[in-house]
């Protein structure tokens, strides 16, 4: 993760996705992207440098091995989850997980997702650099999830963005 807002960065996109990636960035502080790899992921793993990866399942995948033990981290934004959100699950908002990381179990699986699958990704960059690798993230978050059986709460209209 990059602390340092004034960091140059030089991006790592997928071909066709470096100036939404760009517009991403600055969106949330990063107004300091000097280019990008041109070719993206391919270019870089195919140069054997070091490379991380992520376990991703679809909401489906959840739902057909849902359990309510399993433990479920919601990194979207108070507002967010308390709109509404899988019954059981932990809000840990993106912005307080590196001061949280305790909460996180490190003896079992778990599963972490956000509104959509940035911020998570985000997160899951996050518990990598903290030793975690015993997760999955959810592509496309809750907005998938939200189209599953998968116990959810009622819905209420956010009454704030915080």
């Amino acid at each position: 993760m990059i602390t340092d807002l004034n960091q140059e960065i030089v991006l790592v996109a997928d071909p066709g996705r470096e100036e939404e990636s760009i517009i991403r960035l600055s969106r949330v502080g990063f107004d300091h992207t000097t280019g990008y790899l041109q070719g993206g992921f391919e270019t870089w793993k195919n140069s054997g440098k070091k490379i991380e990866t992520v376990e991703r399942i679809t909401a489906v995948e959840l739902e057909e091995n849902y359990d309510e033990k399993l433990p479920i981290f919601d990194v979207r934004k108070n507002s967010e989850f308390e709109s509404e959100h899988i019954i059981g699950a932990i809000n840990i908002p993106l912005n307080k997980i590196s001061s949280q990381l305790e909460l996180f179990p490190r003896d079992q699986i778990f599963v972490i997702h956000c509104a959509g699958g940035y911020r998570s990704m985000i997160a899951a960059s996050i518990l990598k650099q903290n030793g975690f690798n015993n997760f999955k993230e959810i592509a496309g978050g809750f907005s998938e999830i939200k189209k599953t059986s998968i116990p959810k709460t009622s819905y209420h209209a956010q009454k704030t963005f915080l």
